[in-house]
């Protein structure tokens, strides 16, 4: 799960949140795909699911700002792979830290 709290051009009003959430599923795809995505209220709801459930939650504004743009089903396009590589690598961390293993 990606969020991000992007700012707005308009001066006074509070940042829109952002959210973007992958999956990968190596024997149907070649690359993660964006199971959830939206800004505003529906950005609030999705990761309202996601800390209920459980899911780590990535902090990076312009890389869910970027993926939320893409289509609900949509696999990571090759230019926005060092995203994917960035949240992996931030998540490996976390686990490690954790003491959980893969």
């Amino acid at each position: 799960m990606l969020k991000s709290n992007a700012n707005n051009s308009d001066a006074g009003k509070p940042p829109t949140l952002n959210v973007a959430a992958l999956k990968y599923d190596s024997k149907k795809n070649s690359a993660p795909s964006v199971v959830a995505a939206g800004s505003g209220y529906i950005a609030q709801k999705i990761l309202q699911v996601a800390i209920e459930n459980g899911i780590a939650i990535y902090h990076d504004d312009s890389a869910a700002t970027l993926l939320a743009k893409l289509d609900i089903g949509q696999e990571i396009p090759p230019e926005l792979y060092q995203i994917v590589v960035n949240i992996y690598i931030s998540l490996l961390e976390i686990a490690e830290e954790k003491g959980i293993s893969f």
